[in-house]
């Protein structure tokens, strides 16, 4: 699965500073780390009375990534996604069950966001030299409407019920990577609990999942990054447990071309990288997966849409726009209890 660039690089760092700045004699948390979808992973956890040691720990992290591997890699050919971007459009697979949930979960946001999400939009990072092994360039117009042509939900012929996927064009390709690292998480928060870690912070590549109480005994406190793409800073700070959190942003993965800046998110309606005042959002749900696909869903829709139908939706979510040189922060009402006052 290819790392998905949403500025979050730096969210890990800045969680386990807070994590630990300002405690006196914390119970012993233990911590592992590695490597894994492109990008890198952590955890720092209490030890379980269950007495299950950190190799038990980490074999099960594994065999979470592995199975997300062989599902949803898009840099494997063999995988189930790269078997289905491969495939004719004369012929149809049967996905895995985890393949199968994550899609319908994907295309119940793309149409609740009336196609601004949309997993079908490889053919466009493709025509914008964002896809695998691809350099950066700005089609012509005419690219652009070809590759549009080629994304949509109903280009894919799906069946839930059976798990059979098939689609209408050759061309026609799936990427996940915008849902599939938070529903890893999910996995990897789920594995911790059944072996009786249930004070923890999980995260890959950025995208976290906390449970139970920090070392502190109180609430994680998670800093989400000042997105701004020359100082590193933190940009707002929120006390949580037993939820996930996700944030993308655009000011750190992009080109500059002829003196104009471009995206490395598209908005598969237009064809084209995102240009609106939004720079960062921050989604926490209970689901790492659902945090992770709504990120990417409202940067993509913008300030008053997405706002609007986070309000609609419930959602509690940190949005950060650009005014000229300020950034202005704004938030759902769900997000109030969450958000800690920041420092005078």
């Amino acid at each position: 699965m290819a790392k998905k660039q949403n500025g979050l690089a730096l969210l890990s760092v800045l969680v386990l500073t807070f994590l630990f700045s300002g405690c006196a004699r914390e119970p012993e948390f233990p911590s592992l780390s590695g490597e894994t979808f492109g990008t890198t992973w952590s955890l720092s956890y209490r030890s379980p009375d269950s007495g299950v040691d950190a190799q038990a720990i980490e074999e099960r992290l594994l065999e979470v990534f592995a199975l997300i591997n062989v599902s949803m890699n898009n840099y494997d050919p063999e995988s189930t996604i790269g078997t289905f971007n491969r495939l004719p459009a004369t012929e149809t697979i049967v996905v895995d069950w985890d393949f199968a949930y994550v899609l319908t979960e994907a295309l119940t946001i793309g149409a609740l966001t009336d196609g601004a999400y949309d997993v079908t939009v490889p053919p466009l990072m493709a025509a914008w030299g964002f896809a695998p092994g691809g350099t950066p360039t700005v089609p012509d117009d005419a690219a652009v409407e070809r590759a549009r042509s080629l994304v949509g939900a109903d280009k894919l012929v799906w069946s839930p019920t059976r798990r059979e996927l098939g689609k209408t064009d050759d061309q026609v390709g799936i990427d996940l990577a915008s849902i599939a690292k938070g529903y890893a998480v999910d996995l990897g928060a789920d594995a911790l609990e059944e072996l009786g870690v249930t004070d923890y912070l999980f995260e890959i590549g950025g995208e976290v999942r906390v449970g139970g109480q920090s070392p502190r005994g109180d609430d994680w406190r998670i800093a989400v990054e000042r997105p701004d793409g020359t100082v590193r800073g933190v940009q707002a700070a929120l006390s949580v447990s037993d939820i996930g959190v996700a944030t993308s942003g655009d000011y750190r993965n992009f080109f500059i071309l002829e003196g104009q800046r471009y995206s490395h998110l598209i908005d598969p309606r237009s064809g084209r990288p995102i240009r609106h005042d939004v720079v960062s959002v921050t989604v926490l749900h209970p689901s790492t997966m659902m945090a992770d696909a709504w990120a990417t869903a409202l940067i993509v829709l913008g300030s008053e849409r997405g706002l609007a139908l986070a309000e609609s939706r419930g959602l509690a979510v940190y949005m950060v726009s650009r005014d000229g040189d300020d950034l202005v922060d704004v938030w759902t009402g769900p997000l109030v209890k969450y958000l800690l006052p920041q420092p005078e």
